[in-house]
């Protein structure tokens, strides 16, 4: 067995006495802690005794001590949420007595607004247009600029409100009949039609066939007088644009067809009732700014 005068032995470079562990011939010396090192560790052991002190630390029974100062996180988060409370009870008094197109124009309740409208929709809204409000079949895009019952602030606040064919008495009503279903159409008209929609998109480029002539005849006699000359759509009726690619129930010729033999009576709750007034307003105002909001027309504007 090897002696402690042995194993601790003096390195011959520094002079420093070894400890007697070696890896790989690579000897540990005994050199002391810093100093600075030392003072660091009293100065944490006196803190943490002070701390212990001033703040809940030690288990018992019935809980952990209390402390001199009494603070809690339960006691934090409170005082925290009272701060929040103030703060928003000062913006929502403003807000409340704004009009949509003033918040609009006032950069910090128009912040505010966005955020109380964020969290709304994501409460109420997700769940049928996406948390992106990207939409889905059925469930319009609220992102682009294409609306079926306008896109202004006071438009999106009104179809937030009423809802669509949700049984309120000043909902908006969507009245597309099923034209092959209710027999309004022959087969053979209904094929025409779908040909004539489904190339409306491409103008004036479209080729001209003898189905599309029959469509464009058929259109006019049955779909103008709601979507317009040329399927331009009309947000008064809620009847959709047909003249672009952006589709409700799909743009493919089957989808068309479907549509225009069974129709698609969608549904959206009336906010009114369930949604107070300000969270109504707010989710307008975050709507609008999702991408394809359009601006209100004033009197005198072309």
């Amino acid at each position: 067995m090897m002696t402690d005068d042995k194993m601790k032995e003096k390195d011959p470079i520094s002079g420093v006495e070894t400890t007697g562990h070696e890896w790989d011939g690579l000897k540990e010396l005994n050199n002391p802690a810093p100093r600075w090192w030392l003072w660091v560790f009293v100065v944490t052991i006196i803190w943490s005794v002070g701390y212990w002190v001033v703040y809940p630390a030690w288990p018992t029974l019935t809980g952990a001590t209390k402390g001199r100062m009494g603070w809690t996180q339960y006691g934090q988060l409170a005082e925290s949420q009272r701060e929040i409370d103030a703060l928003r009870a000062r913006y929502q008094e403003r807000f409340r007595a704004a009009t949509m197109q003033e918040v609009r124009n006032d950069p910090e309740l128009y912040a505010f607004a966005r955020v109380q409208g964020a969290a709304v929709f994501k409460e109420n809204c997700a769940a049928c247009h996406g948390t992106g409000a990207a939409g889905g079949k059925g469930y319009p895009n609220l992102n682009d600029d294409d609306w079926i019952w306008g896109g202004t602030l006071a438009q999106i606040h009104e179809t937030i409100r009423v809802g669509v064919n949700s049984g309120h008495d000043e909902q908006r009503s969507t009245l597309m009949p099923a034209f092959g279903r209710d027999g309004l159409l022959t087969r053979s008209q209904i094929d025409d039609v779908v040909t004539y929609v489904e190339k409306l998109h491409e103008g004036d480029k479209a080729e001209i066939t003898p189905a599309y002539t029959r469509g464009a005849q058929v259109f006019a006699d049955n779909c103008a007088a709601c979507h317009g000359d040329r399927g331009v759509g009309n947000m008064e009726m809620g009847a959709p644009r047909l003249d672009d690619e952006i589709w409700l129930w799909g743009g493919d010729r089957a989808s068309i067809r479907n549509t225009v033999v069974n129709a698609h009576v969608g549904v959206m709750p009336a906010w009114e009732g369930r949604l107070s007034p300000d969270a109504i307003k707010a989710l307008a105002v975050y709507v609008h700014t999702l991408g394809g909001g359009q601006e209100e027309v004033l009197d005198g504007d072309e």
